[in-house]
């Protein structure tokens, strides 16, 4: 019943959210890929904001219903029929009665930024059976993305995802990232429309250098504060300081919302301005003070081989007095490829961290992985759960450690950092899954 009851919500919300796209006709940009979509649609919504009616969408809304849900403007209403039953209501009179929402007078946004994500075969195909972008982003992809576990092999996921590519208006733009081949192969897909690449390592129309750790002072020692790089296109070059978060994680977000800024002729300094003060989603390399005068780098909201290894190598990087400590939890829907690559996992902590601690059965591998290559015993420990975990670490943790912290979304990695942070009872506005339905899981 629940299930059928849901499939009826999405047919009637997904409905709705047709006619409000040809009754109000905004500008869509959608961004896809493996790794990054969200930070990617928040700094594209810092760029624009500004100039534009915009909206995003709310937290990871992805799906089948969550994107109907962000271009009606509507809540998640989880469990609560009546929460859905009143969603239905206010798209239909979004469609057909605007006036009583006062959305003439407020305006309808100009630009909706979708974020566009593939759990089993078919989610992207159906989505772009009715939705038609005007610009499209594709971030990055992975050698094993999470969720394989419920496609035939990596190239279904990329198959996948090169739906949305498809779905391009002819008049659209187009937006790679030239670092990775697999997304560069989509630009086939929609031949004869306009191209805009980013990256890092390959030429790309924009491209970053020059990446820096930053610091501050605190009590007395450099404490790690946020990142500097340099953006370069067309000739010109603008600096880029982002507080508060690490990684090159976060440099790609920010080369696809100045090169789809500069598509629409926006100022690169005032883009460059709302990089550097916007905050991304809860859970993707942030910053936060631990207790004992530590550092967390707080990557709890999801992961995947690709994502632990670039933030493996962003803890690597950064200069601190005291222990690096590598929290990893359960790497999720990763079928066959799991007992590998959560060896893997372990293995390319070796020389980044002096501590490795463990989250989860599959996380066990991660574990195997480091002591089968030559990290001490002494140094791994393993918990079945987050809420051990946390404890045990706020226990273990000296002045000066920095700790990076990830898992995918079942580790609940949210609750060690929760744990070890200076002001827990900031929980709520700095981490992910704080609403009611997560926290009484």
């Amino acid at each position: 019943m629940k299930s059928f009851f849901k499939k009826i919500v999405i047919e009637i919300l997904t409905w709705e959210a047709r006619l409000v796209l040809a009754r109000y006709q905004p500008k869509v940009v959608a961004v896809t890929g493996s790794v990054g979509k969200t930070s990617t649609k928040d700094a594209l919504f810092a760029v624009i904001e500004s100039e534009f009616r915009s909206r995003r969408s709310e937290k990871s809304f992805n799906g089948e219903i969550g994107v109907p849900l962000t271009i009606l403007g509507l809540p998640n209403g989880w469990n609560n029929p009546f929460v859905w039953l009143s969603n239905i209501f206010n798209g239909f009179i979004l469609c057909f009665f605007p006036k009583i929402l006062q959305t003439k007078a407020i305006g309808f946004p100009e630009w909706l930024v979708l974020e566009i994500g593939a759990d089993h075969p078919g989610d992207i195909e159906n989505i772009t059976k009715w939705l038609h972008p005007d610009a499209v982003v594709v971030t990055r992809m992975s050698e094993v993305p999470v969720h394989v576990e419920f496609f035939k092999s990596p190239e279904e996921v990329i198959k996948e995802k090169t739906f949305l590519v498809q779905a391009l208006r002819d008049s659209g733009t187009l937006f790679l990232n030239a670092d990775d081949k697999d997304v560069m192969s989509m630009r086939d897909a929609k031949r004869n429309t306009l191209l805009f690449t980013f990256g890092i390592e390959e030429p790309a129309d924009f491209q970053s250098s020059n990446l820096e750790v930053t610091y501050e002072k605190l009590n007395g020692d450099n404490a790690p504060s946020g990142i500097t790089f340099k953006v370069n296109y067309n000739g010109n070059s603008v600096p880029i300081n982002v507080l508060g978060r690490f990684g090159r994680q976060h440099i790609y977000p920010a080369l696809a919302a100045l090169a789809f800024g500069q598509s629409l002729g926006l100022n690169t300094v005032s883009m460059a301005d709302s990089l550097a003060n916007y905050l991304p989603s809860p859970g993707r390399m942030r910053i936060i003070p631990g207790v004992k005068n530590t550092t967390i780098i707080d990557d709890s909201y999801n992961s995947s081989p690709v994502a632990v290894r670039e933030a493996l190598r962003t803890l690597g990087e950064i200069k601190t007095i005291g222990r690096k400590i590598a929290v990893l939890g359960d790497m999720l829907e990763l079928g066959k490829y799991s007992v590998e690559e959560h060896k893997k996992a372990g293995k390319e902590v070796i020389g980044v961290a002096e501590i490795l601690v463990t989250v989860g059965l599959r996380a066990r591998d991660i574990a195997m992985g480091g002591l089968n290559n030559g990290m001490n015993e002494r140094n791994i420990f393993q918990f079945d759960d987050s809420l051990g975990a946390g404890k045990y670490i706020e226990m273990m943790l000296e002045e000066g450690d920095i700790v990076l912290v990830k898992g995918s979304q079942g580790a609940r990695m949210e609750k060690i950092v929760e744990e070890i942070m200076a002001e827990p009872d900031r929980a709520s506005e700095l981490l992910a899954r704080q609403d009611p339905e997560w926290k009484n899981r």
